[in-house]
């Protein structure tokens, strides 16, 4: 078997291949509502104009130019968002007459959800699990710090009495794109637990919540209801519900799994304890044996030592009902398990920590296991957990709390993040997170917020993020792998040279480091604002590249500018993916994933070479400028 080394959040992940999907080709999960949810093929979004058509300055000149010439004709104002007609998108267009809230027709305990939202500018929604906590769908770009009515946060509610009143929770950061684009939630939910009597013994909990790829809630439980709910009370199942009266949103692959407890029960436990420096897994033997005894659950601390000691404990599982199980093992020093005589997962070393995650199909029945730990490392603490969980089911303990307490971090994680001045930091980059790794890259971060990794080996703007910069811990924790991770929901761009001479329209631009006339000339700082200005050579023209935030700190402006005029054959290539052109002159990229537009003049051309539609414009010799906006 391949063991897979995985943090225990990324379980979460493993279960998506389980959820059910509604279609979205009609509304029959849903109950009746009064005509403004609709089922359409596409929707677009004018980013500059409010739900309520309040038009930024950009349009406003427009239509005042329009009045100039229609004086007598009456214009009607531009809208918000539009549809085409189709299947695979629910669409809530409100307005007084017709504003209903979505209800599913099923209801739902604990709950996985995966969903890709999209709203216009200044609308507002959100999504009630069990029909009472509302987690925010909102149109939140721009917001340097987010509250609970903002997207990804929790709202609170008007009650007055004082064991009601929620007050929100905020998300831990503003991971939400701009006005038009789609946006991507998961979600794990956690339904509030009650005894026999009705009485509630747990609140319900959000095990996490991701937005754009970015986990904005960890663990956070919700007392009560929230504003707005279906029915002022909490209970153990109830619908999900989509807000419909407060602005227009449109969903698409919208996913879950209804979750149930484990039925996998632990029959019998006992252990042995080992004293001892041991430096393998193979060194546990009989002269080294302590003591033995019976447990009922997996506890490190019985062991008695912070240090040089081994564990064995053989136990038995009892499985109601055959199924594929992911198998997690948390530990400091070294481990392994062996289920019916198979081992499922090893790190045979005496200072190692983590978590070891392995699939594995049980039948119904019993089933032995062993698990061994060691450890000789006494800067780490005793830690051992043994979990279980299907794609159905929640994980299940077999450990005490103190034995494997969770969230824990076994590394003390490193972080970086630019003071006064913008921050630089050169690393390895594995483009969209867990592609192509890219060995000249350079992350920069600026203290308001926006940054961007630029390739230094291609002079290719590849990433663009807002937030904090970045977790250098996979750098410079022990020996390091020299790689950061941004610290926020990365826009990716594409890959290789951006800027090439191509003998025709069909010819591809170069893979990283194929041009023999490419040569990276490093950088510079601007003495003004202390970022980098960007230098190559390209045949016999420098290059100069210059990546700024706007002046609100939105968005980033990229500058590209030549030695020489005249130059013939020439391209840059600004965007890789689906390109679909928008009413003021901008491009949206990527199935409506970010924004493209050119302010210096030159007029785009859309082409598809290789299988992928491109968005280039050809090259004088002239400054480049356009903005990248997510």
């Amino acid at each position: 078997m391949k063991i897979k080394f995985l943090l225990i959040l990324v379980l979460f992940g493993l279960c998506l291949s389980a959820q059910e999907e509604i279609k979205l080709d009609n509304l029959n999960d849903f109950k009746a509502q009064a005509g403004n949810w609709q089922i359409v093929g596409d929707v677009t979004v004018n980013r500059h104009v409010d739900v309520h058509h309040e038009a930024t300055e950009e349009d406003d000149s427009k239509k005042k130019k329009k009045r100039r010439k229609k004086k007598r004709n009456a214009i009607e104002p531009p809208k918000a968002i539009v549809s085409t007609p189709g299947t695979g998108i629910l669409l809530n267009i409100n307005d007084k007459e017709k504003h209903d809230a979505l209800i599913t027709n099923w209801e739902h305990g604990d709950l996985l959800l995966e969903l890709e939202v999209l709203l216009p500018k200044g609308s507002n929604s959100g999504i009630y699990f069990q029909g009472r906590y509302e987690l925010q769908l909102k149109d939140s770009w721009g917001v340097k710090n987010p509250l609970g009515s903002d997207m990804g946060g929790f709202h609170n509610n008007w009650e007055t009495d004082e064991a009601k009143i929620f007050r929100g929770i905020p998300p831990t950061s503003n991971a939400s794109k701009a006005p038009g684009l789609w946006q991507t939630y998961k979600v794990h939910f956690q339904a509030p637990r009650f005894d026999e009597t009705g009485k509630k013994t747990a609140n319900a909990k959000f095990i996490s919540v991701d937005l754009n790829g970015v986990r904005i809630h960890s663990n956070v439980e919700v007392p009560t209801y929230t504003g707005g709910p279906i029915e002022k009370n909490e209970v153990a199942k109830g619908p999900l519900l989509i807000q419909g009266n407060h602005g227009p949103v449109a969903i698409r692959n919208f996913k879950y799994q209804l979750l149930k407890e484990s039925s996998v029960e632990l029959t019998s436990l006992s252990h042995v304890i080992y004293k001892g420096a041991f430096k393998g897994l193979d060194e546990l033997n009989e002269n080294a044996k302590v003591a033995t005894g019976k447990s009922n659950k997996i506890d490190i601390l019985s062991v008695g030592e912070e240090d040089e000691y081994g564990i064995m404990y053989i136990g038995t599982l009892d499985v109601a009902e055959k199924d594929d199980y992911i198998i997690s093992v948390g530990y400091t020093g070294g481990v392994k398990l062996i289920f019916d005589n198979k081992k499922i997962v090893e790190d045979n070393s005496s200072s190692g920590e983590g978590w070891l995650n392995e699939e594995v199909t049980l039948s119904k029945g019993t089933h032995k296991f062993i698990l061994i730990n060691i450890k000789s490392a006494a800067w780490r603490a005793p830690r051992l957990g043994l979990s279980i969980k299907s794609k159905s089911t929640n994980s299940k303990d077999f450990h005490t709390y103190d034995s494997y307490p969770p969230n824990i971090n076994t590394v003390s994680p490193i972080f970086v993040q630019p003071d006064s001045k913008p921050r630089l930091l050169r690393a390895f980059v594995s483009f969209n997170g867990n592609g192509k790794r890219l060995s000249h890259t350079i992350g920069v971060g600026t203290p308001e917020g926006v940054n961007y990794i630029y390739d230094l080996g291609a002079g290719n703007l590849v990433g663009v993020w807002r937030g904090e910069f970045v977790d250098a811990t996979p750098m410079w924790h022990s020996r390091g792998d020299g790689s950061f991770k941004p610290k926020g929901a990365v826009q990716w761009t594409f890959l290789n040279q951006p800027i090439a001479q191509l003998s025709d329209l069909n010819t591809a631009f170069p893979e990283t480091g194929t041009a023999p006339e490419f040569v990276s000339k490093g950088y510079v700082i601007n003495k003004t604002t202390w970022l980098p200005v960007f230098k190559y050579r390209y045949k016999d023209v420098d290059i100069e590249n210059r990546i700024t935030p706007d002046p609100n700190n939105n968005y980033v402006v990229h500058d590209i500018q030549f030695s020489k005029s005249g130059l013939t054959n020439w391209y840059c290539k600004l965007a890789s993916g689906e390109v679909e052109k928008m009413s003021d002159g901008a491009y949206l990229i990527k199935d409506k994933q970010y924004y493209v537009k050119v302010r210096t003049g030159q007029n785009p051309i859309v082409r598809k070479v290789n299988g992928e539609t491109e968005l280039i414009i050809p090259v004088d010799g002239s400054n480049i400028k356009y903005e990248i906006i997510w």
